[in-house]
């Protein structure tokens, strides 16, 4: 049993290394030249529809956990772009990671992507503006928030190299960790334990559960890709899945925290509940689909 999960540890790690390593350096260094002012300005200047695809646009290309996206909302919300496109923003970025997106391609396949990438934009647009059609953005504290200043870059190797070593240090150990969960499940846990009896089929009621389930954990979708390849390999259906895997990415308590210091708590449970309905309605579309 023990060389059977040593053997599988090995193989999920060494792929999702050079797989994370690669597009980790990729992506740091074409964010040299992205340009971040332009797309701020077209979502606070242009066509709802328009800001809403550069706001998704902004969430792809700032490959942010859920609390680092709070900096970046305040400072939209002071250059008063509109209410709506921030939230889209605020619920799109988690989400929608770069370097994620092209881990689950590897590990899930394309078609699980695309759809999630699509599912994911199209929730995170229509809870952007229905929260701003609610006038929640009567919700928002005023904040003035300092040290947040992105300075102009450009297409620079070493920065890049050093963006990704950072890159490494905050999320490649959630990453090892995943692979070894998952390792231990393939290994250990025999094909026939409640994974199809419970966990598989149609038992729908595991969407909303985990949905719920996801928000507290806080587990970062760099832990739960590997693990979901697993629990899908022994029979866990892809809805539960991944409705875990958005709540968890789309919600945390320290976010959760740190959201409380910008918006009042309609604002806070609104998000909150949000970032549920977003995470069922996919895992059930998944189904679906």
């Amino acid at each position: 049993m023990w060389e059977d999960i040593i053997k599988s540890f090995i193989g999920i790690a060494l792929e999702l290394t050079v797989l994370f390593v690669g597009i980790s350096f990729l992506i740091s260094l074409l964010q040299g030249i992205v340009p971040y002012e332009k797309m701020e300005q077209m979502m606070a200047k242009t066509h709802p529809l328009v800001s809403a695809l550069a706001a998704l646009a902004f969430a792809f290309v700032t490959p942010f956990c859920s609390c680092s996206t709070i900096p970046v909302v305040v400072n939209l919300l002071n250059k008063k772009v509109r209410f709506g496109i921030v939230m889209i923003f605020l619920f799109a970025s988690p989400v929608l990671d770069p370097t994620i997106l092209t881990l689950m391609t590897a590990i899930l396949g394309w078609k699980v992507t695309l759809i999630y990438t699509l599912i994911t934009s199209v929730l995170s647009v229509l809870i952007g503006f229905l929260l701003e059609k609610l006038h929640f953005e009567k919700q928002v504290k005023k904040v003035i928030m300092t040290g947040y200043n992105p300075q102009k870059k450009k297409l620079d190797i070493k920065a890049a190299l050093k963006e990704t070593l950072t890159l490494m240090k905050s999320v490649y150990p959630y990453l090892i960790i995943g692979a070894g969960i998952g390792a231990i499940i393939h290994g250990a846990v025999p094909t026939e334990w409640r994974f199809t009896t419970y966990l598989g089929g149609d038992n729908w009621w595991l969407v909303p559960v985990a949905a719920i389930l996801g928000i507290p954990l806080y587990i970062r979708l760099s832990t739960m890709i590997p693990i979901s390849q697993i629990m899908i390999a022994k029979g866990m259906a892809l809805g539960p899945v991944m409705a875990l895997m958005i709540s968890s990415a789309g919600a945390s308590l320290p976010e959760i925290t740190l959201l409380n210091s910008i918006f009042k708590k309609k604002l806070v449970s609104a998000f909150i509940v949000s970032v549920f309905c977003m995470s069922t309605i996919s895992g059930f579309l998944f189904y679906i689909l």
